[in-house]
């Protein structure tokens, strides 16, 4: 099939998509041969439209929304076993808060703009990361196509993800991050990243494919998404005070040259939480997945997308 395949979430950009659902349809069709627009039900749906879209033929899915959308339609595309999933072209409407995975990839947030963009037909490739991991006692994976985190980052993934306000706003997503840090306590981890193992309290670890994340944060700023290698931060023993004081270090990519904090590069990670201690919490593209074990992979150039 040519045409398009469109999975629209309708609670993205605060509820826009379903109140103005039918016009947005229309605008889009003036710029795409668009096959069939679904909403999704449920959170996980639009992975599952995804995966059957593309067993039923369509090589061009069009995800509308976040980043939690267009994360689940990439996860889509991902485990399908039809075709080599770059054999897929996935593109964005960006409706949402955060918007991060556009910023990396000079993606307009504007729809008109993005939809010139993915009418006129390039494509690029990027790599993708794989985390294998624990959740409720049970083994889980998940694809992820900009940023993982754990430590504070999973514990802020996982109250946001139980919290409907946080969700919708990015004022109010802000303002759960700074309560967040007076709740959480450092957790000791043994990291393990290529042929290093690096043991503490960690404040933060991230993987990035992509450079932000957190509505606009760089956590990762010397991630390339088509380097074959994951930018990994590690964040040490920072007080509360610390972490308020350097707040400006997460938006404007300094975050390296702070004294507890250590960036590199690395193909392949595991975290485990030390005998007796808690487990390191974990999210990625922003959405809370589980715990440690965790074990990141990185598969190279397995993501097709529509970019400028």
């Amino acid at each position: 099939m040519k045409n398009w395949y469109a999975i629209a979430n309708p609670i993205s950009g605060r509820g826009v998509i379903r109140r103005e659902w039918a016009s947005l349809q229309q605008r889009i069709s003036r710029q795409l041969p668009v096959e069939e627009f679904v909403l999704t039900e449920y959170p996980g749906h639009a992975m599952e439209l995804a995966q059957r879209a593309v067993e039923k033929g369509y090589r061009k899915l069009l995800a509308i929304g976040g980043d939690g959308t267009n994360h689940e339609v990439a996860n889509g595309i991902l485990r399908q076993q039809t075709v080599a999933s770059t054999e897929v072209t996935h593109a964005l409407l960006p409706i949402g808060t955060g918007n991060d995975w556009i910023r990396t990839h000079g993606i307009p947030r504007d729809i008109d703009k993005a939809l010139a963009v993915i009418q006129a037909g390039n494509t690029r490739l990027q790599d993708v990361g794989l985390a294998r991991y624990y959740r409720d006692g049970q083994p889980q994976e998940r694809y992820f196509i900009n940023v993982a985190g754990m430590a504070y980052d999973g514990y802020i993934g996982k109250r946001a993800g139980e919290s409907r306000f946080a969700q919708g706003s990015k004022l109010m997503y802000l303002f759960l991050v700074f309560k967040c840090l007076f709740e959480y306590e450092l957790q000791p981890a043994i990291v393990y990243v290529d042929s290093r193992k690096i043991e503490g309290r960690f404040y933060t670890i991230n993987l990035g494919i992509g450079r932000y994340s957190g509505g606009g944060m760089q956590l990762v700023p010397h991630a390339r998404p088509d380097d074959g290698q994951f930018a990994v931060t590690l964040g040490g023993t920072i007080s509360k005070l610390g972490v308020l004081l350097n707040t400006y270090r997460f938006y404007n990519g300094s975050i390296g040259r702070h004294p507890k904090v250590e960036t590199f590069q690395a193909r392949q990670a595991r975290i485990i939480a030390p005998t007796g201690a808690l487990p390191t919490l974990l999210e990625a593209d922003g959405e809370f997945l589980g715990e440690t074990p965790v074990e990141f992979v990185l598969l190279e150039q397995a993501l097709r997308f529509a970019a400028p």
